[in-house]
């Protein structure tokens, strides 16, 4: 094709002069917020923000709305540009203030130092993941499971902390038991399933689903909670952080449980004020709620503990014989059983 031909099919469009004026002016009124939004991708690029939640101590006096003086604070850390384009709403993950005094949000390395400064503060600590500790603790301790108790121990509410049940499970069956003790504040937040007179309470955190695919919970809540009514907080099998773990505790509180067990763990300890089961169990044990916990059995050093706060019941851990087989079988016949112990 030649380029005469080309240039005849180009369409020229003209513009008046005074048309050429208003565009330049509106282009002119634009410059202002194309720089306020350079500037802001600037700000937001290369600065990875991960989950931290902020300490803050006591549930709050007078009356004033918690959820503000987090958003407020929030808004602060993150800046003009972030809060404009309303990233303190997409940053703020939970707000913690039933029964203690603190949010969880994704927060910047910059951000996390300018809330560490902040008036009333008391710490921010990293969103660590912690694991799951599981037994066979109830046969391996030679132990039967026993009738049901004395209706008295019916009033007993029981929070768990861990990752899921099998609501259709024998062991979560309400039979013989008579309605949720009158001091209970909460209700069912069940999904995918209804609650009843023992599971009076289902609560997930950050998680897809509230059935467990592991064993872990199923077990734990079937032995600690076999003959009592049951408060549960479900969190993801395989994100068991400690963001989700101190709103369980602070809803659990706030509910009106008399026991938090929890079968999670880290892999070190924790100071204090950096250990949101400490935190948690801390503000239980002023409303005279006892929480449980393990020990731990991952070392490094043959001494070493976790959950360790005076005022948790540590649960000691010991060896176990559990063992999952299963075998693998070959093209010409063999079969090799592979078990792994837990």
């Amino acid at each position: 094709m030649r380029l005469d031909h080309v240039i005849k099919r180009i369409n020229f469009v003209h513009f008046s002069l005074s048309q050429l004026v208003s565009m330049a002016t509106s282009m002119l009124h634009f410059l202002p917020y194309a720089g306020f939004l350079a500037a802001f991708v600037l700000s937001c690029h290369g600065q990875e923000r991960k989950v931290h939640i902020v300490y803050m101590g006591e549930q709050p006096q007078g009356g004033f709305s918690v959820a503000s003086t987090h958003h407020s604070m929030l808004q602060s850390a993150l800046g003009r540009l972030r809060t404009l384009f309303n990233d303190t709403k997409e940053s703020l993950i939970f707000s913690y203030g039933k029964s203690f005094n603190g949010f969880a949000a994704r927060l910047s390395d910059e951000e996390v130092a300018k809330l560490s400064e902040m008036e009333g503060v008391v710490s921010v600590i990293p969103n660590h993941k912690l694991k799951l500790d599981t037994t066979r603790s109830w046969d391996f301790m030679g132990f039967s499971i026993g009738q049901l108790g004395a209706p008295v121990e019916g009033e007993v509410i029981v929070g768990l902390l861990d990752t899921g049940i099998w609501p259709e499970s024998d062991s979560f069956s309400d039979k013989d038991f008579g309605p949720p003790p009158s001091k209970w504040k909460g209700k069912c937040v069940g999904r995918n399933f209804t609650c009843n007179n023992k599971v009076i309470r289902a609560r997930y955190y950050n998680s897809e689903d509230d059935y467990d695919s592991t064993e872990t919970w199923n077990h734990t809540a079937s032995t600690a909670a076999g003959h009592d009514l049951l408060w549960t907080s479900f969190r993801n099998s395989f994100r068991n952080v400690q963001a989700d773990i101190l709103a369980a505790f602070d809803d659990a509180i706030a509910n009106g449980v008399d026991f938090i067990s929890t079968s999670i763990g880290s892999d070190e300890p924790f100071l204090y004020l950096n250990d949101p089961i400490a935190i948690g169990s801390f503000y239980a044990t002023k409303k005279g709620m006892l929480t449980s916990s393990l020990a731990g059995n991952n070392g490094p050093y043959p001494t070493t503990v976790t959950n360790y706060a005076p005022w948790i019941m540590t649960v000691a851990a010991n060896t176990i014989d559990r063992r999952f087989t299963a075998k693998a079988v070959f093209g010409n016949g063999q079969v090799y059983f592979v078990s792994l112990t837990l």
